[in-house]
């Protein structure tokens, strides 16, 4: 078995791994490929608009890591079309599907930009045209493969006239797959398409005027194609498939968050909200879900105090059944000296007199960061985006402390585990200030937190999240405050955000971590703002042209007629703006 994913930079290890196996199968492959061909291929995923293309990559891997074959593509978005560059497979396990897998994966990446159709070369098939015999088998396997699926050599053209006269033997055929659809090869369009292909790949090899005779060369109107040779196609016209696992985002949900249910007056962090999203999601084609691993408390006390986790451990398991034990009594002095009785020593870890202890508190908050290490993986294995559906949720829990119905503070743990493989930005765009990543990481330069919220003066949690918190000792810089009044439009919040995604690209992380909220949304209960789901798909638009490696980790959002409108359109604007890069 083997999967097949697309890869859009070199950042991340396994991605750089799977990059050195695409080398490999390329330099044993195409005998003709030098080192300077092979470096220009991660090139041109570092730099991707650099000769007017949009690279695209898709490997096929057995497990993490063993890449048994590849798929390299340029899109042009002017002229709408897709050039395959390289199509090939580990020589030791040919015949099993995976050239297919990775060439349907490519027509469907085309047509899902908007390509309407995908050009390549292929050797000839002829004896006037390849004299060995051994060879010209080979390529007549191949053209006789891509005449499955009605792609076939451009004919009374020019294309074939080789640079240099006397290599006249096996130069390669322009092939056209016109995915199925039923647009026009008009001259004038495939003469611009032409000379694109050829001043990008051939254009520093080629002599003075070969690709002005070439293209001249395109008189026939429309262009013709070389009739059926080997077999006509005998795959039905498939439709693009927009519910590929590939276009889903990976979803960890906690599936035991309803244990943890404050069944009070007033307490709205309700399992209701995890059901709500994960429908509309599922609804929608936008996710697959995951389950959730089994992670060391070492991950957990990397972010928090062993005395806290300690406590919220064993404050939970003696908790009443049923019942809940808010904390009443707060050590304004003798801070140092908590009180036996573990309910009383409450007020000793909390910020609020509403986030209760309570018999399942300890075992919902410990699955909910379990799943934001999960999905973490997910994204250091090589996903684009990445999704920690949990509850209760996470941003005001500080190192010491929790609050705001927060108790571990998922999005910090996962930065914790990413940041041990390169830098990490943590974007917080809940209603209320992140209070718990800025303590967390204040005095770190590795992670960069960046929080937009209201106004603490007015808004819990009242204490942190002023402008001029911005950071301490080494981190001095690296915290980013955006308080907001009551009132904000989604026009209001944009342009605040693009200052903060600013600050962001400047600082070049390898990972984003986002702490969503829907409490910004007009209606919550929790919040005063004015945004629509229609501002939530333009925010994450805007997030998603960071193009950096994503989880999102979900916090708050308590109006429960509007979250799944609210996901689904936040998710459609954050996997546009991905996967269309």
């Amino acid at each position: 078995m083997f999967r097949i994913r697309r890869i859009y930079d070199d950042l991340v290890p396994v991605n750089q791994n799977a990059i050195l196996e695409c080398q490999r199968i390329l330099q044993s492959h195409f005998s003709g490929v030098t080192d300077a061909t092979v470096e220009l291929l991660i090139e041109k995923l570092r730099n991707p608009f650099r000769q007017k293309f949009r690279s695209i990559l898709y490997v096929a891997e057995r497990g993490h890591g063993t890449v048994q074959g590849f798929a390299f593509a340029m899109h042009d978005p002017e002229l709408k079309f897709c050039y395959l560059d390289y199509l090939a497979t580990d020589a030791s396990i040919r015949g099993r599907g995976i050239g297919a897998a990775l060439y349907e994966r490519v027509r469907d990446e085309t047509r899902y930009l908007g390509g309407l159709q995908l050009y390549f070369e292929c050797l000839p098939d002829s004896p006037a045209a390849c004299r060995d015999p051994v060879v010209r088998a080979q390529n007549e396997a191949r053209l006789r493969f891509y005449e499955r699926y009605g792609a076939r050599p451009v004919i009374n053209t020019a294309y074939e006239t080789p640079f240099n006269p006397a290599e006249n033997d096996n130069v390669p055929h322009l092939m056209v797959d016109r995915l199925d659809l039923e647009a026009p090869l008009t001259k004038d369009r495939v003469r611009l398409i032409v000379r694109a292909i050829l001043d990008r790949k051939y254009g520093s090899r080629c002599p003075p005027g070969y690709v002005d005779k070439v293209v001249a060369s395109f008189q026939e109107d429309p262009v013709q194609l070389r009739p059926f040779r080997w077999k006509k196609p005998s795959r039905p016209a498939g439709a693009l498939r927009p519910d590929r696992p590939d276009r889903r985002i990976p979803v960890v949900i906690n599936d035991q968050h309803d244990i943890h249910h404050i069944r009070e007056r007033g307490y709205v962090e309700a399992p209701v909200r995890i059901a709500v999203i994960r429908q509309a999601l599922e609804e929608a084609g936008l996710i697959e879900v995951r389950r959730a691993r089994s992670y060391p408390t070492s991950k957990i006390t990397a972010v928090h105090d062993r005395d806290y986790v300690s406590y919220l451990e064993k404050a939970c398991e003696n908790a009443p059944p049923g019942k809940s034990v808010y904390p009443y009594v707060f050590p304004v002095r003798n801070v140092a000296r908590p009180p036996r009785e573990l309910s009383i020593r409450a007020g000793y870890y909390c910020i609020d007199t509403f986030t209760p202890i309570h018999r399942n508190a300890y075992r919902a908050a410990r699955g909910g960061a379990e799943c934001a290490l999960t999905a973490a993986d997910e994204v250091l294995h090589g996903q684009r985006l990445a999704y920690a559906l949990v509850r209760p949720p996470g941003h005001h829990a500080e190192r010491k402390f929790f609050g705001g119905f927060c108790y571990f503070n998922n999005a910090a743990i996962a930065a914790e585990h990413l940041s041990r493989s390169g830098k990490v930005a943590i974007l917080d765009i809940d209603y209320h200030h992140g209070n718990g990543q800025q303590e967390i990481f204040l005095s770190r330069a590795d992670v960069l937190t960046v929080s937009l919220h209201a106004d603490p003066r007015i808004a819990y949690p009242f204490f942190s999240g002023f402008a001029d918190e911005r950071g301490i000792g080494p981190g001095e810089g690296f915290n980013l405050n955006v308080p907001l009044p009551d009132g904000v439009t989604g026009t209001d919040y944009r342009r605040e955000l693009a200052r903060a995604l600013a600050v962001i690209a400047r600082f070049k992380p390898m990972f984003l971590v986002v702490s969503l909220g829907f409490d910004v949304v007009k209606g919550d209960p929790t919040g005063t703002w004015l945004l629509t789901a229609d501002d939530l798909e333009k925010n994450a638009r805007m997030i998603g042209e960071l193009d950096v490696p994503t989880l999102v980790v979900q916090e708050g959002g308590y109006r429960t007629r509007t979250l799944g409108i609210n996901a689904r359109r936040f998710f459609t604007g954050l996997v546009e703006s991905t996967i269309r890069r």
